[in-house]
């Protein structure tokens, strides 16, 4: 009887786990509980971690570093940054002319050869 109760209680709670991964999709259809999150640029879900372009935080302020993804639009004339500190969605930069700099109020996008991509507020360097 124990056995019985026992595999009725995984088999039952396991079905509830089911229910909720994947039953978290957000409104473009986004499964965060999978990693997925709505990239503006793409106009897909991504996962930022599978990014091929991802900076690592210079002067962290907590006891870890926090890392950060860049997508490009196709026509490169956008990067969208999805910021650990950004609470809702991404921040979306626009190429200044044909030069390797995008930029957004305060934030500029910088692709440098030696140093790969510099992400600055308020011309301070926050991710290389």
């Amino acid at each position: 009887m124990k056995k019985i109760i026992l595999i009725n209680t995984l088999f039952l709670g396991s079905f509830m786990f089911a229910q909720k991964v994947g039953g978290d999709r957000d409104a473009h259809g986004c499964i965060g509980s999978a990693g997925y999150t709505y990239s503006q640029v793409k106009k897909d879900c991504i996962r930022t971690f599978e990014q091929k372009v991802k900076l690592t935080e210079v002067n962290p302020k907590a006891s870890y570093t926090s890392m950060t993804a860049v997508v490009f639009s196709d026509d490169m004339k956008k990067a969208e940054v999805f910021l650990p500190e950004q609470e809702s969605g991404s921040l979306i930069l626009t190429r200044v002319k044909k030069g390797k700099t995008w930029k957004n109020g305060n934030y500029a996008l910088v692709s440098n050869k030696k140093m790969g991509y510099q992400l600055k507020k308020d011309n301070v360097v926050i991710y290389q």
